[in-house]
């Protein structure tokens, strides 16, 4: 919610030609605090609540987070000072940040050498993409220092598909299916491990290529064009995943179409890919669909995902009724038609600055209204009278 509103003032201000001082380049701090600002608070809340039950362990006291959790909200805080300050104050803060997600990285990681679970795939491939992540904040904490703009973009991109897309797939390739089986009988629990290594491997060769684009943006026809030979396939392989897990059966479902609904988008962001990098290859870089891939992935994918997740997670451990009632689907759909906006933005440049400003208030209007309406439940006892 507190990105959004700073982006939305930060898009209102050029509108309305007003001057904001920055130590860094605008887009390279949208893309910084965007990827890896609220996404590693969120797996803190999702991993010490949800990890304990896949491992068979003990429930994490909340209170045993704090320490790191508030580092890590501190160090935002100054991160944003610095953005608009100098960027060895936001350097400062990223490294408080990268301290506090570090502590929990190895904090996760002993819940995992710990468990006596077999079955610790899902587990050990969420803890490595946040070692992942905790590395791409420290390396993106020393681009603030050195003030290397390049670098901070391409480790951004590291972070975005190595750490925070690696567990949006894992965790899907776990939970998407199991929740369909669970509420739709008819469906069964598919989800082979062949489909995960896929689906990760393509976040890691993401990650790379997008990493190297950051900075050396002008390919050979010929690279741009493997990208789409991977790509175009995997778009293909998650719009028919969609289906093989029940999107049609869903959609009975609020809670679970929210979460088809999501990851349809990481299929409509790879075929965007494959179509903007083969544009690219035609025309010699000149023509592309812009930001649109990445806005459908993050947007979409990510927070349509999230949004879920989260309106499930805050009902269930609230002691609330798990299901998504009115409210939720009518924000749901608000934050879908802001992924839309801003998506089609990226592809019409005449229309992008109306559409994009459009786009961040229909978010803004979403998150703070779901903040509003499930944040209140926290820290209140529970209507069943059950602890939580």
């Amino acid at each position: 919610m507190t990105s959004s509103i700073w982006w939305g003032i930060v898009l209102a201000s050029r509108t309305l030609n007003m001057t904001l001082t920055w130590s860094i380049a605008p887009s390279a701090t949208h893309g910084l605090l965007m990827s890896m600002g609220f996404m590693p608070l969120f797996f803190a809340g999702f991993l010490f609540t949800a990890g304990p039950k896949w491992m068979a362990l003990p429930a994490v006291a909340a209170r045993s987070l704090l320490p790191t959790i508030g580092l890590m909200l501190g160090g935002w805080i100054i991160v944003l000072i610095g953005f608009h300050t100098h960027a060895t104050l936001a350097g400062t803060g990223l490294s408080l940040v990268a301290t506090g997600w570090t502590g929990l990285c190895l904090m996760f990681r002993s819940m995992v050498r710990h468990s006596r679970v077999s079955d610790r795939v899902h587990v050990r491939a969420v803890a490595f993409a946040c070692a992942v992540g905790a590395l791409a904040l420290w390396i993106a904490s020393g681009a603030l220092f050195t003030h290397s703009e390049s670098l901070l973009r391409a480790v951004t991109q590291l972070g975005l598909w190595g750490f925070v897309a690696t567990v949006f797939v894992v965790v899907s390739h776990r939970m998407i299916p199991f929740f369909g089986a669970s509420a739709v009988p008819v469906l069964d629990v598919w989800q082979p491990l062949w489909l995960l290594w896929v689906m990760v491997s393509m976040m890691w060769l993401e990650a790379l290529m997008n990493a190297a684009d950051a900075r050396w943006w002008h390919w050979p026809a010929m690279l741009r064009w493997s990208q789409v030979v991977f790509e175009l396939p995997m778009s293909i392989l998650l719009l028919w995943l969609a289906v093989r897990w029940g999107l049609v059966q869903s959609l009975k479902i609020r809670l679970l179409a929210m979460l088809h609904g999501g990851f349809i988008w990481l299929g409509i962001a790879f075929a965007l890919s494959a179509l903007s990098h083969a544009l690219m290859a035609l025309t010699d870089g000149e023509l592309s669909l812009g930001l649109a891939p990445l806005h459908a992935m993050t947007m979409g994918y990510l927070g349509a995902t999230m949004f879920a997740m989260t309106t499930r997670v805050s009902s269930g451990h609230g002691g609330r009724t798990v299901a998504a009632d009115q409210t939720a689907w009518v924000l749901y759909w608000i934050l879908q038609t802001a992924v839309v906006l801003r998506v089609v933005a990226a592809i019409w440049p005449a229309g992008s600055t109306p559409l994009a400003l459009l786009a961040i208030s229909f978010w803004t209007s979403a998150t703070v209204a779901w903040s509003i309406r499930y944040g209140r439940w926290f820290g209140r006892p529970r209507p069943d009278g059950r602890p939580g």
